[in-house]
């Protein structure tokens, strides 16, 4: 999780016993934008991100064919906290890193 998701998503995803580390607790929470889906990559994990800015490096990356595993993007105004705990454990649960590489996928799930 990047710093912009709300803590309650963190909180509920932990409760429900899905595997989430937050920039924070990583101690990555100052790295830019590019750094950071760089170390998620590192560690093999989506990044669920609520920055757009984050997307324009996700399609940067896209574009130049560059390896990255996988960013989820929920848009502040169009998906509630509810909605992307419910997204968040259907993605933990039913896909696996593998399926992610090089995808940017949008909340909430249609």
């Amino acid at each position: 999780m990047d710093v912009h998701v709300p803590r309650a998503v963190t909180t509920e995803l932990r409760l429900r016993k899905i595997d989430v580390l937050t920039a924070q607790e990583d101690g990555m929470a100052q790295l830019d934008d590019e750094n950071l889906l760089r170390r998620a990559t590192e560690l093999g994990r989506i990044l669920v991100s609520q920055d757009q800015d984050l997307l324009r490096e996700g399609a940067r990356r896209q574009q130049e064919n560059g390896d990255f595993s996988g960013i989820v993007y929920g848009h502040q105004l169009r998906v509630t906290i509810g909605q992307m705990v419910e997204d968040l454990e259907l993605i933990a649960r039913a896909t696996s890193l593998g399926e992610w590489r090089g995808r940017i996928v949008y909340l909430p799930l249609p």
